[in-house]
């Protein structure tokens, strides 16, 4: 009998995804670090208005990148993002005025009280998708403003409440205009710093997996609730920090401005502009959108909202994915024409 040599199995080649150079993983990083030391140095050419426009700025950057984890690299609209905001601004000022505790503890009780409510509600909220997701997170910032409201031993109820800053029974001073640039300079950059590192890891990856195609990453094994959930804990963490040092900034705190919807509505839209999904469009657009609104009222004082409006609306038709995702694109293609990109995303 002659045996038949059994054919030798097929080679299987093994891919191994490319490496970024190590000068190119570590350009964000350097950039973030230039960025926040130009910041400090630009504080010395500033004079006190502007210190506060500046700071400003650099709280909606915060705002913006930590809106942007849920709302752009998961891609649920987060419209109720000012009830974290809200509830880190009161928390602070019931743990100053009622506990005298320092503005240091009460950042992070404020950021920590934020991030166990996100996680608390975040598990039957984020089963939602779309504009239902959206219309029940707006709902429990309102929620959140009612409960102030009705809680006027404790909050102040309509009346408010002031944060002791001067005198003895003030348990941390206030920092004064200089103290609050550096303050929020370090909050967004620790903010962005975050969202650096989130979209370059796993639950970056996951996160992006869940906004392209929610079924198909739950069939690849990633738990998206899981996902969802710890991204909606962390962005409400972050806001948490933003709204408490806000709070300390302005010291008298009433539920109608801390529970605001344009200042989700400001993050949106600079979120929107700078490009959704990505570490640099939040802070272009926070940054583009201050300048502009602060340019025009004080150039045009009756008509500088009308203004800004129709600039934002022409922003959004022209670039609808952003000016960061156009510009790439656009590299890429070298397809600069805005009439083309206005085609290719419209028609």
């Amino acid at each position: 009998m002659s045996t038949v040599d059994a054919p030798a199995p097929p080679r299987t080649t093994t891919v191994v995804p490319a490496v970024a150079p190590w000068w190119r993983r570590s350009a964000p990083w350097v950039l973030l670090a230039a960025g926040t030391l130009g910041g400090i140095a630009l504080q010395t050419q500033l004079y006190t208005a502007q210190e506060r426009v500046v700071g400003t700025v650099f709280m909606f950057v915060a705002l913006a990148t930590a809106w942007n984890l849920i709302g752009g690299f998961t891609g649920y609209p987060w419209f109720g993002q000012v009830g974290f905001f809200g509830l880190g601004a009161y928390v602070t000022a019931l743990c100053m005025y009622h506990l005298h505790l320092s503005f240091w503890l009460s950042l992070v009780l404020s950021g920590l009280v934020a991030g166990l409510f996100a996680a608390f509600v975040g598990v039957p909220l984020l089963r939602l998708k779309g504009h239902y997701f959206a219309i029940a997170t707006l709902g429990v910032a309102e929620g959140l403003r009612e409960v102030v409201l009705n809680l006027p031993r404790a909050t102040g109820g309509g009346g408010g409440l002031t944060i002791p800053t001067l005198g003895p029974d003030a348990p941390t001073r206030w920092l004064g205009n200089d103290g609050f640039y550096i303050l929020f300079l370090l909050i967004a950059a620790a903010v962005v710093a975050v969202a650096l590192a989130v979209s370059r890891s796993r639950a970056g990856y996951a996160l992006r997996a869940v906004n392209q195609d929610e079924e198909a990453a739950a069939a690849m094994g990633i738990n998206t609730t899981r996902t969802k959930t710890l991204a909606f804990t962390l962005a409400a963490t972050l806001t948490g920090v933003v709204g408490s040092a806000q709070a300390f900034r302005i010291q008298a705190i009433y539920p109608d401005p801390s529970f605001d919807t344009s200042i989700t509505e400001l993050a949106v839209i600079m979120v929107m502009i700078g490009g959704a999904g990505t570490v640099l469009g939040p802070i272009l657009g926070a940054i583009a959108v201050q300048y502009m609104s602060e340019w025009l009222r004080e150039n045009y004082t009756n008509a500088h909202t009308f203004i800004l409006g129709a600039l934002i609306i022409v922003t959004v038709v022209l670039l609808p994915q952003g000016f960061v995702n156009y510009l790439g694109d656009a590299v890429k293609t070298r397809r600069f024409s805005l009439l083309d990109n206005v085609r290719r995303y419209r028609l």
